[in-house]
């Protein structure tokens, strides 16, 4: 990188608070998909409703890992990112900035609104106390509709909150290479780690291959990570910087 910190775009000192709690959301995202690859490699999903059910009664918070509880705060924390990502870039290209907040909102309450695993540690209780195999059957029957309404990939759905949020981070590290607000580094990283997102549902549709999910999966979680860090340690930089201070990326 040459003259990093030199001659960069005005931030505006309004929004100073808002530039530090989008990078500490970004860092928390950054932790959180770390802890819920490190989850999943360690303890791998059930593949039925009646072995969902099992994991749970065994050991409640790899069930709750398992089905994506660290994404409950992970897609909290993206609304706080892209906000200040917005507010950061909008004089860059507003209009697509404002698409891509939108996306990134719609994909957030997509997912909030289909991912409960609360609901499923639930159910699973109450298929422990059934005492009859009519009422078994109906909590496997419900337990059947909750992973058909989350729509995860690893379930076998189509996660359209994420794929919209994916959309959104393509669009917003598309708009980086204009501003010199982030380094081209961080727009680099955010194209392949959000493309590589989009990539994983044309995998779906090509191939069930479990080594073949894990060469898109696995680096897909790196570079989002890295993404995430990059983008939180910026932002941190914007937060505590005046206007006059601002440095430029490069």
């Amino acid at each position: 990188m040459m003259n990093q910190f030199a001659n960069a775009e005005t931030a505006d000192a309004a929004y100073k608070s808002l530039y530090k709690l989008g990078g500490a959301a970004a860092l928390i995202v950054a932790g959180l998909t770390l802890g819920e690859v490190m989850g999943l490699t360690f303890y791998p999903q059930p593949s039925t409703v009646s072995d969902w059910f099992m994991l749970f009664q065994s050991n409640r918070i790899i069930g709750l890992l398992d089905f994506w509880v660290l994404e409950i705060p992970m897609y909290a924390m993206f609304a706080l990112v892209f906000l200040a990502l917005y507010v950061v870039l909008r004089k860059t290209n507003e209009s697509r900035m404002a698409i891509a907040l939108t996306f990134a909102l719609l994909g957030i309450g997509i997912f909030l609104a289909t991912n409960n695993p609360f609901a499923m540690l639930s159910l699973s209780n109450q298929h422990a106390a059934a005492t009859t195999d009519a009422q078994r059957s109906t909590f496997l029957a419900a337990g059947q509709a909750v992973l058909a309404n989350t729509n995860q990939r690893a379930i076998g759905g189509f996660n359209v909150g994420l794929c919209l949020v994916s959309v959104a981070g393509l669009i917003v590290s598309s708009v980086m290479f204009q501003s010199n607000s982030f380094s081209r580094l961080t727009a680099y990283v955010g194209i392949l780690a959000y493309a590589l997102s989009l990539v994983d549902y044309l995998r779906q549709a090509l191939t069930t291959s479990a080594l073949v999910a894990l060469l898109v999966i696995l680096p897909n979680a790196l570079f989002l990570m890295i993404w995430f860090i990059l983008v939180g340690r910026r932002m941190y930089q914007l937060g505590r910087l005046h206007r006059k201070e601002l440095p430029q990326q490069s």
